[in-house]
């Protein structure tokens, strides 16, 4: 029985920082993403989205140790993880960098001449026709992290302006991202499932109607 109880309060641990990191690091990171829009012109909202995408909220390994938010492959010095993404001082390092990742790659350098700092669907779209991500739903998932989360409320965008038309299919794949069958890999638990897909541990039970946290691979989860 106490080893059950000791179990119970680990989930419902776990599932609360599931819930509550894409707010904190929202929270936390805001202010960093409207500060590299006002410079530079990038949406906050894409800057947000992306780098929540990459670094799982701010809890991948390579977030945690070496300060890269955005999935940034070159050279580091840390002697804590062997990885082939690049190192950084800060996270606001990471963050500046990835400005100038897009300012100063011609495959991208177009999009702040094309598109305004709160046009935030024609900027994800570009960055991904640029090649930053193999992924071809790379696209639909960052757009669904800025819907999800409001994000496109820090774009500074003029009353006058609407927001950018989000067409049916897009809508539709948008909403199914969060409906998707997930396969289970080598070295996956629910906490980093959730982490990867901005859902929680609990939410992610309740679907399947786990009555555990075991997973073996290949096992197919609704998300």
């Amino acid at each position: 029985m106490k080893n059950l109880t000791i179990l119970l309060f680990i989930w419902i641990s776990t599932s609360a920082t599931a819930q509550t990191s894409a707010p904190i690091y929202i929270e936390n990171y805001k202010e960093s993403a409207i500060r590299l829009m006002n410079a530079h012109g990038i949406p906050a909202s894409v800057v947000l989205a992306v780098a929540m995408h990459e670094s799982a909220n701010g809890n991948s390994k390579i977030a945690r140790n070496l300060n890269n938010h955005f999935g940034i492959k070159g050279k580091n010095s840390s002697t804590k993880i062997k990885s082939a993404y690049r190192g950084f001082e800060s996270v606001d390092s990471g963050y500046e960098y990835f400005a100038s990742l897009l300012k100063d790659k011609r495959q991208f350098r177009s999009l702040f001449e094309k598109y305004s700092h709160y046009d935030y669907k024609n900027w994800v779209m570009g960055i991904q026709r640029g090649g930053y991500a193999a992924s071809r739903t790379w696209a639909n998932q960052v757009m669904a992290t800025i819907k999800k989360y409001r994000l496109y409320e820090f774009d500074n965008r003029p009353e006058a302006e609407t927001q950018p038309m989000v067409t049916a299919s897009e809508d539709s794949f948008i909403n199914s991202t969060f409906k998707a069958i997930y396969r289970v890999k080598s070295g996956d638990t629910l906490v980093k499932i959730a982490n990867k897909l901005g859902t929680s541990v609990k939410a992610i039970m309740f679907k399947n109607s786990l009555k555990s946290s075991n997973l073996r691979i290949g096992q197919q989860l609704k998300i």
